[in-house]
């Protein structure tokens, strides 16, 4: 049987992967079987909830670290659960915005040679040109997810003016290699440019680009890679027996009011009585009678979000115990907002105190218990 072809997907937070990915889904036959794998920070997977409503086979996650460190011992398991359950054509890996593609690569060809199951195809790095120059002068690993790549997609040129764009080419021009590029349609490229890129990272075995060997990766983790972000858990829970829903009133002051150079992303799962709506104007409204409590998706970078509704059912409450009336009936506890939010290194202290205070995510009416821990 011929070994199943794998992309990985790398890009700095808020760059766009998630959406090329969703917009690869509709070009691909219909008979065609794409698998997912995903890594996320943060302790709730709301982009693979996303990806799993959109037709795609089977999603595997890989939550709370990073694909190509400290969770690189499961990828093989991940990848042979999607193998053995999905049977794919192709398995897309997407990463974590903090990831190193160089040594995943590295991974995969060694599992592919151990296995004879798997083979790179290519990596392909998404670059937010809008957003480009506040973390590229300050994220070592954003540097290197451009150098170690098969092709790079320019997301989000239509947002800003040609001077920028341009200025942004110049940057990647710095890194003088030879490196195709592509520019997106509002985060969609064809899928011709996308798959069977012949990758460079897998002719080149244990060494890529020539930068890459096992005595001296390239990948410091210690110095560039986790401490580049630190990352909160937000956990808000109901108490009663009758449906609650989040204030969306303070979460879209929360939402305009996150700095771009403090908060890098925010993702969340929310139960709300309405749909909220997205920065751009859209508004996803579920069917059913109005008032009645439904689950949306989240997705906020850089001053942006979108609110989609979804049909997933937020997990039990962490860590709430549950109380008793006087009559002796338990107390219902459930969650209705569950988020990860990724700052910049240093801003994690300050926004868990400013979080907690009260005012930007609570319940809509008196009650909840707010939780709000750093886990990196």
């Amino acid at each position: 049987m011929a070994p199943i072809p794998i992309t990985i997907i790398t890009g700095f937070l808020g760059s766009g992967k998630t959406t090329l990915i969703l917009n690869l889904i509709p070009q691909l036959p219909h008979t065609y079987k794409l698998a997912l794998l995903k890594n996320e920070f943060g302790d709730v997977a709301i982009d693979s909830q996303l990806a799993s409503s959109a037709a795609i086979s089977g999603v595997q996650e890989l939550l709370n670290g990073c694909i190509c460190c400290n969770l690189v011992g499961q990828l093989g398991d991940a990848l042979e659960r999607l193998r053995r359950d999905v049977t794919p054509d192709r398995i897309v890996i997407e990463t974590s915005g903090s990831a190193f593609p160089a040594t995943l690569a590295m991974e995969v060809n060694r599992l592919g040679r151990e296995t004879g199951h798997y083979v790179l195809d290519g990596v392909v790095v998404v670059i937010d040109v809008e957003n480009w120059k506040g973390y590229e002068d300050t994220s070592y690993t954003a540097k290197m997810q451009q150098k170690y790549t098969d092709l790079i997609v320019f997301n989000k040129w239509e947002l800003v003016d040609e001077r920028m764009y341009e200025d942004c080419l110049d940057r990647v021009g710095d890194l003088e290699l030879q490196i195709a590029n592509v520019k997106s349609d509002k985060g969609r490229v064809d899928q011709s440019l996308l798959l069977g890129l012949d990758s460079a990272l897998a002719k080149d075995g244990d060494s890529v680009h020539g930068g890459y060997s096992k005595d001296k990766q390239p990948h410091d983790h210690s110095a560039h890679h986790q401490s580049e972000v630190e990352v909160l858990s937000v956990n808000l829970v109901s108490e009663g027996n009758i449906a609650k829903s989040v204030n969306l009133d303070s979460l879209e002051t929360f939402l305009l009011s996150a700095p771009r150079d403090e908060v890098y992303r925010i993702k969340a799962v929310v139960s709300a009585s309405h749909p909220l709506a997205s920065s751009s104007g859209d508004v996803d409204e579920p069917a059913g009678p109005p008032g009645s409590i439904n689950t949306y998706i989240l997705n906020w970078a850089f001053g942006r979000w979108t609110f989609t509704h979804t049909n997933t059912a937020l997990p039990a409450p962490l860590n709430v115990a549950s109380s008793t009336t006087g009559s002796g009936s338990s107390t219902k506890h459930e969650t209705i907002l569950r988020m990860t939010i990724v700052l910049a290194r240093g801003e994690a202290t300050k926004w868990k105190r400013r979080i907690e205070k009260g005012g930007m995510i609570e319940q809509d009416g008196e009650g909840g218990f707010l939780m709000v821990d750093r886990v990196i």
